[in-house]
């Protein structure tokens, strides 16, 4: 069965950097988009960042500049490099995969698997 597994959480002071990863079992996601959205306490999940089968990247404006998207697909994994932390990006990190492409990239509606999640404290 499909299995997202996304690890590289913790704690940062303001201004670090982290590198979150997710793994995914069960089926080949290279075909596929993959995005990574986060949801901080008392607030919607929201986007983060996004990238294609063909390797075109998105991202919020909240964090364009500073987070990179990529992905391995030989190992089948995605990851989201984090520098330059606010305490703002303080959430829980979810690694999906979109199935359908009828709405916006953006959309958590068009991700069908999702990651438990992991973890991002930043302290200022």
């Amino acid at each position: 069965q499909v299995q997202l597994v996304e690890s590289g959480g913790g704690l940062v002071q303001a201004g670090g950097s982290l590198r979150l990863s997710c793994a995914a079992s069960g089926r080949t996601f290279s075909s596929y988009t993959m995005g990574w959205f986060r949801q901080a306490p008392g607030k919607e999940r929201e986007f983060v960042a996004a990238i294609t089968s063909g390797f075109s990247t998105y991202y919020s404006d909240s964090v364009k500049g500073r987070f990179t998207i990529a992905r391995d697909n030989p190992k089948n994994t995605v990851a989201l490099q984090m520098n330059s932390l606010k305490a703002e990006d303080t959430a829980v990190y979810y690694c999906a995969v979109r199935l359908n492409g009828l709405l916006r990239i953006s959309d958590p509606t068009t991700y069908a698997y999702w990651g438990q999640g992991t973890r991002v404290t930043v302290s200022s």
